[in-house]
């Protein structure tokens, strides 16, 4: 049954029926559609549908990217639709969609249950759009908070990214096909095209595969592979990462596509590697792939495995959904809004509340300052820029929420009058940080004549279009979009003078940041009494944050990733490097190694109210492998305002063998208690989750003794602790 809302064809085409298959028949069903393919149809499976060059010409025109699902892989005849690719993960990109807040302000919440919520809607809209596929849920680990694309992750620990990329695939997965990226070891952005990363076998798996893992567990239809090299090889055609680790080690059932235009450098060696589609247009694969399997250089047991897997996520896929659920009048509606407020107020993180300074409840008179509180900033311009229907800026939630008869702003380009003008307030909320021009995705000017030497050569028909799009040939230089990885760590010069002359003018001076990731502040954190992290709040995200300073809402956003000291605390960086070694040692990991304090550790945020966790009790003290640790908590809620709580569990192997961390997460939970009262939480940590990856070995549990720690943040010295062992 077809969709007869859907703007474009429909996302299952002849697949869609209202009943459930079993995996079986799921199978049975795929190999049925792969019999009747011929070879051509077969390969045309694993590329995408659009020509070339006109394709390129389209997504490079403005909002273009998002104009409709990009199509791999359909056969009419069989009424195989294919893959309809559309990109998050923010929310889908096409137009009205609902814009949620950056997966780093999601990460924040530490809340499983509200990204699958979150998906959930991601996978109804992506449907009701047309598509069938969402490119959105991004899990590369945040290495370095410099990393350009930090805030499509979920933060800097493994598990954490593990979890909470689980919980959105589900979420999507209730009604469409998602796909995880970039895989793997994809943290940088400027050198993406072109660094290689070495890495041993310990912290490949333990560090920077764990969570792509976690993922694939969790059912996920599809994996990217991404555009840097590993060790020597490209990741999009390495065959360690695509068919011995993720399809042999780890039984991905599912397929691997490239990542986008560049994604593919050699046909031969990515087919025999396991990549499944060279997305989103016709290329190498379609110019290369029919030779090679005619010549015997790519067997043909290797094109029916990639048609096997794609044909089955769709069968998949199309089973035991009504297709009246997927009306276009849902994309964006008020509902799903409602949720983009709801992540955004969970997500906003308070670090800093001296004085009483926060809730704002007895302000007659409110300044506001700075010119991100009165400009849309949901995050970067490139793959993942969404097209919502408005934006609720920091200064129109303050203004909706306070009055507009108590707010008086300034944007402060001169910070003198700005101070001036917050000297006659109650109080100060100065918005500062960054924007798509100082960090997201980044393609370098030169990346188009880098590559056209292996793109197809036009048509007579297609020249005029190649032409423009060729350097030489009008195409202006630097004509793509901003970002990239950030310059500094620090907010700009102008923005710290910013904070300075307004804290010294109004001693009630809030600061809230706008940001992908962790901002050094040593240069003006003692200086102000009240700090807050909106990060890119998504489409309602100036409500949140008004919600948030009144009192209306009591936040309980929790770090996702370290706010170091210094820079010299984090590991080497260097965006326009070709060579990298990454290892074991980054974020909380690393300074707790090395002894060094950060300005705000990962895990950390305050609260309206106050908390007190007591009574730590462990199912058992002595373990088998196969088993699983049992951990429970009382968590009282001891001030007077109801909130919510993040519940963090971190295991240390006390006579260790190996060098490992002091301390690593190894389970968290989101509780919401009301004033008064207790709340036992209750934790789980399989034995199996304690290993340490061993290059001959795999993974080993070691028989010794470990310590739990729950505690408010990573390095909480006053966490409650119990020990056990596993035997």
């Amino acid at each position: 049954m077809s969709n007869p809302t859907a703007p474009t064809s429909p996302a299952f085409g002849s697949l869609e029926t209202a009943t459930s298959f079993t995996p079986t028949q799921i199978d049975a069903r795929a190999r049925e559609l792969l019999a009747q393919l011929s070879l051509d149809e077969k390969l045309s499976l694993m590329d995408g549908d659009t020509p070339f060059w006109p394709g390129l010409a389209e997504m490079m025109a403005p909002g273009g990217y998002g104009s409709r699902p990009w199509v791999a892989g359909a056969v009419p005849r069989l009424g195989i639709p294919g893959i309809r690719f559309v990109d998050g993960p923010r929310g889908i990109i096409m137009k009205g969609a609902t814009t949620f807040p950056v997966s780093m302000a999601r990460g924040a919440s530490w809340d499983t249950l509200l990204e699958e919520r979150i998906g959930d809607v991601i996978g109804k809209e992506l449907r009701a759009l047309g598509g069938n596929f969402f490119g959105g849920v991004c899990i590369n680990l945040l290495r370095h908070p410099a990393w350009g694309r930090a805030q499509e992750t979920y933060g800097e620990d493994s598990l954490h990214l593990g979890e909470l990329g689980a919980a959105l695939a589900r979420g999507v997965q209730r009604h469409t096909m998602a796909c995880v990226k970039h895989y793997a070891l994809n943290s940088m952005e400027n050198a993406r095209f072109k660094a290689d990363v070495t890495i041993g076998p310990r912290a490949l798996h333990e560090v920077y595969a764990a969570h792509f893992k976690r993922v694939v567990d969790a059912g996920v239809a599809s994996v990217m592979s991404a555009y840097n090299s590993v060790n020597g090889e490209w990741a999009g055609q390495n065959r360690s990462l695509l068919t011995e680790i993720l399809k042999e080690q780890w039984g991905f059932q599912g397929f691997v596509i490239t990542d986008f235009i560049f994604g593919l450098r050699d046909a031969k060696q990515a087919a025999l590697a396991g990549q499944d589609i060279e997305m989103p247009f016709a290329m190498r694969y379609h110019r290369e792939l029919k030779g090679l399997v005619e010549s015997g250089e790519v067997p043909l047991s290797r094109i029916e495995d990639a048609a096997f897997r794609i044909l089955r996520q769709q069968v998949r896929f199309a089973q035991g959904r009504d297709p009246q659920t997927y009306r276009r009048d849902i994309v964006g509606c008020a509902e799903h809004r409602q949720l983009a407020r709801e992540a955004a107020e969970k997500s906003i993180v308070l670090l800093k509340n001296e004085a009483s300074a926060l809730p704002l409840t007895s302000v007659r008179r409110l300044a506001v300052v700075g010119r991100l509180a009165a400009i849309p900033n949901t995050g970067d311009g490139g793959s993942s820029n969404t097209q919502p229907a408005y934006v609720v800026t920091p200064l129109e939630g303050i203004r909706a929420a306070f009055g507009s008869n108590a707010v008086v702003f300034n944007d402060g380009a001169d910070p003198a009058a700005a101070a001036q003008m917050a000297a006659t307030a109650d109080a100060a909320v100065v918005v500062v940080g960054y924007t798509h021009e100082d960090e997201g995705e980044y393609i370098p000017p030169d990346m188009i004549p880098y590559f056209a030497p292996s793109f197809p050569p036009p048509t007579p028909e297609e020249e005029p279009i190649a032409k423009k799009i060729l350097p030489g040939h009008g195409r202006e230089e630097g004509s793509f979009s901003p970002g990239g990885d950030r310059e500094r760590l620090t907010l700009h010069p102008r923005d710290e003078q910013l904070i300075q002359r307004v804290a010294a003018a109004n001693p009630r001076t809030i600061v809230v940041l706008s940001v992908g990731s962790a901002v050094i502040t040593e240069a003006w954190r003692e200086r102000v009494p009240g700090i807050l992290v909106l990060w890119y709040a998504g489409m309602e995200g100036g409500h949140a944050l008004a919600d948030v300073l009144r009192g209306r809402v009591n936040p309980a956003g929790r770090l996702p990733c370290t706010f170091p000291r210094r820079p010299e605390d984090l590991p080497f960086f260097d965006r326009n490097a070709t060579e990298i070694t990454y290892d074991l040692w980054h974020g909380y990991r690393k300074l707790a190694r090395d002894g060094a304090t950060p300005a705000f550790p990962f895990g950390f945020g305050l609260s309206y109210t106050t908390w007190q966790h007591a009574d730590l009790r462990l199912e058992q003290s002595e373990l088998r492998a196969g088993d699983t640790l049992r951990a429970s908590v009382a968590v009282t809620n001891t001030g007077s305002i109801a909130g919510d709580e993040v519940v963090q569990l971190y295991v240390s192997a006390l006579q260790s063998k190996v060098e490992r961390a002091p301390r690593e997460l190894k389970a968290f939970a989101r509780v919401s208690v009301a004033p008064g009262n207790s709340h036992r939480v209750d934790l789980s940590v399989p034995v199996a989750d304690l290993a340490y990856y061993d290059e001959t070995r795999g993974w080993v549990v070691e028989p010794t003794e470990y310590e739990v720690a729950i505690a408010r943040h990573a390095h909480d010295t006053s966490a409650l602790t119990a020990r056990f062992r596993v035997g």
